[in-house]
């Protein structure tokens, strides 16, 4: 798989999915989720709460469409929210695991992913980051191309960085 580093808005990605941390509800909130749901449209609100009922727990995925963003399809991961005491790296982790296997089953061969639980949830960057690499390269899955997006240069590089030190 291509794994590539990019600095940008992850709703303006032209890739086959998009991932966000969204929260358990999965009714829209802050950060990305909020980005994602306002670039959207009110169609993916509609959907999620058609889809989702009940929401999804930590550390799982689901899939909607992209509605107005280029991306066909949006997978929806629900990040552990640190700062409400959810430290479990095993869930952070599982939110990759769980997109990419989503992504197979739709058939997405390219896929863009923020760093999950890194902002409002308060997860450490150094450690989204490791996460986020290390898990997308490990997995085995179709997916052929992963773009890493870093909201500001500073964390683009700070992604980049980590990724060269992988060899």
């Amino acid at each position: 798989m291509e794994l590539t580093v990019v600095e940008g808005d992850i709703t303006e990605q032209r890739v086959d999915a998009v991932v966000h941390g969204a929260s358990r509800r999965m009714r829209g909130g802050g950060g990305v989720d909020g980005a994602i749901h306002a670039a959207a449209g009110p169609g993916l609100l509609e959907e999620c709460v058609e889809r989702f009922p009940h929401g999804l727990p930590t550390g799982r995925a689901g899939w909607t469409t992209g509605h107005r963003l280029p991306a066909r399809w949006v997978i929806h991961v629900v990040g552990p929210n640190r700062k409400a005491g959810e430290t479990d790296r095993g869930l952070l982790v599982s939110c990759y695991r769980h997109a990419l296997a989503v992504a197979d089953g739709l058939g997405a061969r390219s896929v863009a992913f923020p760093l999950v639980s890194a902002g409002v949830y308060g997860w450490p960057r150094r450690d989204a980051i490791a996460a986020a690499v290390d898990t997308i390269l490990a997995t085995p899955t179709d997916v052929e191309r992963a773009v890493l997006v870093g909201y500001g240069r500073t964390v683009r590089e700070e992604i980049d960085a980590y990724v060269r030190a992988q060899g």
